[in-house]
């Protein structure tokens, strides 16, 4: 018999709030199940200033749902989208916060993992999973040991790049091992649900699924964690920049007007949470005809390095539009791994070199406060 929320919901009637004994499936704070076969996801909505004393809830509700039958897997997030419900509650916020002028809360790092970086994209469709999995090839061709994050919980495509099947293992407790593939540590929610499922989720879902994947997984020792992001400047970015120690990001945007005027966004936002821009990469900066070896601007060509010198940030280089490079992601070879002798993966190289000298040149900085004026 399949598994259903009415059963999740049952189980969860044994677990009681601490402080009205309240069922936690009466209290309404239950949201956003989702079943996937034996995998179970689900959030518990709380006050920003609950998390100590709910973490023993989340951890109760985990193992009275893994108890159920056919439950291989439990995933629960604890999910602050509301404002503090009380007066003494908000001045308990307000004494939390760091004074003005003070110094910077550091941002917790993730244990193991010297450096973390991020490939970003103003908006969708520019190649910016393409960019990760080739960059991270190259970063680990150079010498390096790397992981790669897929935070694109709506699109993940990490999975299909690396040619990864099957489901990662737990280690311990609610800890993951990563999957691997290339010489490289990888983790998505692509393993965790079926690819045909929609993740049809909320913000706070999102980032409770991003700081698990994050921080509940074995990395081991890797000089650098390459995140794939979600397109945009929303939820998933902004938790990236303020809890997670960034050595910086990479923005990938192509050619034409459009696209770098969202490209413009993600490099102002990143600058805003003081996070370092390692460089832009113009993606789908040209085509060479196969057949006649006539050049093509079909996206036009060089705005990317343009806009690079107008905003004071590096240029990393140009990845042409070429089939190589398509039918290689699709196949799950990314080119720098299956053809690295190729005027594509040595671009790629190229790109590598550069992002590993700006991050030779600065440390991680700590969680930036941010001040809405």
């Amino acid at each position: 018999m399949a598994l259903t929320q009415a059963d999740i919901l049952r189980a969860l009637e044994l677990v009681k709030l601490p402080a009205s004994g309240q069922s936690l499936s009466a209290s309404g704070r239950v949201a956003d199940i989702l079943i996937d076969g034996g995998k179970v996801i689900f959030a518990i909505g709380i006050d920003p200033t609950e998390a100590a004393t709910m973490e023993p809830v989340r951890k109760a509700a985990e193992s009275a749902v893994s108890g159920l039958p056919g439950v291989s897997q439990v995933l629960v997030g604890l999910t602050a989208d509301k404002a503090p419900s009380s007066a003494a509650a908000q001045a308990r916020s307000q004494a939390q916060r760091p004074a003005p002028g003070g110094p910077t809360p550091k941002a917790a790092g993730v244990p193991g993992v010297k450096q973390i970086i991020a490939v970003a994209s103003g908006k969708g469709g520019v190649g910016k999973s393409t960019t990760t999995a080739n960059l991270s090839v190259a970063l680990a061709t150079l010498g390096l040991k790397v992981g790669v994050l897929d935070a694109d919980i709506y699109g993940p495509s990490v999975p299909k790049i690396f040619g990864i099947t099957g489901k990662p293992r737990l280690v311990s407790g609610r800890t993951l091992a990563p999957m691997e593939a290339y010489g490289l540590k990888i983790m998505s929610i692509g393993f965790l649900i079926d690819e045909e499922t929609p993740m049809i989720w909320r913000g706070p879902m999102v980032i409770s699924a991003i700081t698990q994947m994050l921080r509940e997984v074995a990395w081991g020792e890797l000089d650098v964690l390459v995140v794939d992001m979600p397109p945009g400047t929303g939820d998933a970015q902004l938790t990236m920049a303020q809890q997670t120690p960034l050595a910086g990001a990479v923005i990938v945007s192509t050619p034409q007007d459009l696209a770098l005027l969202d490209a413009r966004r993600g490099v102002a936002m990143f600058k805003k949470v003081e996070v370092p821009i390692l460089g832009i990469v113009e993606n789908m900066s040209y085509f060479i005809c196969p057949e006649c070896g006539t050049r093509s601007d079909i996206f036009a060509h060089g705005g990317a390095r343009h806009e690079a010198e107008r905003l004071g940030v590096p240029f990393l280089g140009e990845v042409p539009l070429a089939m190589p490079i398509r039918e290689t992601s699709d196949s799950g070879r990314p080119i720098v791994a299956s053809d690295p002798d190729s005027a594509h993966a040595k671009a790629y190289l190229a790109i590598a070199r550069q992002v590993m000298a700006s991050m030779a040149g600065g440390a991680a900085r700590a969680a930036p406060r941010i001040v809405i004026e």
